[in-house]
């Protein structure tokens, strides 16, 4: 697999031509163009040959070979390194599949480096081109696409773990109890913890691109970057509302299995006080004393048994009105 997906230059809002590494220069020798790079997975003499042509900062650069970093956003000179998570969900093996976008973003560049599991961006740059007088306005309107691309994947996601959590209360307040369904919730929880993980830090990332001035970026994009800020707060909020409706159902499905059990012990005591009273009975005559003055009475063993019968359903009838049977 090429790892090169596209290098694309662009002028004042329309695409130019498609270029190659090494014909970099010359299309940055034209101070009104700039280069649109997507690279999937590169080799390290891939990204190391692009550092050269850009001039990227060393360190970003090994984040962006190495992966596994959080999302953030960090400035080396006049360039700026921006780290999204990528998220969604696998239908098949109800899973969420993680990856990860790096962005080197410079006054005429924008290179996007993606790792693991994430959607191809070919839609997002197809409809950045339909919109001239966005991509006018330079890589910010590319890094704003892109971002806001990445967002919109986590609707989708946060809506089928909010389906699953519909059906876990569902199963919580049915008839029946399953010991399954604790498990569910503590895998539902592991799933919500990594959306927050995923989610959370482009709060902060928004919040510096409304609110710093950086010089490679167009004024006009701030209210672009507020719209993705307003997206990712509200995502925020739902998953942080879906983590607390699942502690709540925890904390139900614990309540109502202990009342379960203290129906079934209820239902225990009630038979054992039941039995008690024969097997009380019964101890008391066999125990062979010499002198038991009914023993010699001819209805005193048909006496017993009625009596025994009438106190056992009399506790029998108490113990169903009071529910314990």
């Amino acid at each position: 697999m090429n790892p090169i997906v596209n290098c694309v230059a662009y002028c004042n809002g329309e695409r130019v031509a498609s270029v190659a590494i090494d014909q970099i220069a010359e299309v940055l020798a034209h101070n009104d163009r700039f280069i649109w790079i997507g690279l999937r997975e590169p080799t390290p003499e891939l990204l190391t040959q692009v550092q050269n042509v850009f001039g990227l900062h060393e360190l970003a650069v090994e984040d962006a070979l190495s992966a596994h970093q959080r999302p953030k956003i960090e400035q080396y000179g006049d360039s700026l390194f921006v780290v999204l998570r990528t998220a969604y969900m696998n239908s098949e093996q109800r899973s969420i599949e993680l990856g990860e976008t790096h962005m080197f973003l410079g006054a005429q560049y924008i290179v996007v480096v993606r790792h693991g599991a994430s959607l191809p961006y070919v839609g997002v740059r197809a409809r950045l081109e339909a919109t001239p007088h966005l991509l006018r306005k330079g890589p910010g309107a590319a890094l704003y696409a892109l971002m806001d691309f990445v967002v919109d994947q986590y609707v989708p996601l946060v809506d089928a773990l909010e389906q699953e959590l519909q059906t876990l209360e569902e199963a919580i307040f049915s008839e029946s109890f399953s010991r399954e369904t604790p498990a569910q919730i503590y895998r539902l929880q592991g799933q919500l913890l990594q959306v927050k993980r995923v989610v959370s830090p482009l709060i902060d990332i928004c919040n510096r691109l409304t609110r710093v001035d950086y010089n490679i970026l167009a004024e006009e994009t701030q209210p672009y970057f507020r719209d993705v800020y307003d997206h990712v707060v509200r995502i925020n909020e739902m998953v942080d509302t879906q983590r607390e409706l699942l502690t709540t159902a925890l904390e139900a499905n614990l309540s109502l299995m202990s009342i379960a059990q203290n129906d079934v012990m209820k239902r225990f005591a009630g038979w054992g006080a039941i039995i008690a009273l024969p097997t009380m009975i019964a101890g008391i005559y066999g125990m062979n004393f010499a002198v038991m003055p009914e023993l010699n009475w001819p209805y005193s063993y048909p006496l017993v048994l009625a009596l025994t019968l009438i106190f056992c359903t009399f506790l029998y009838l108490r113990f169903r009105r009071t529910n314990w049977l």
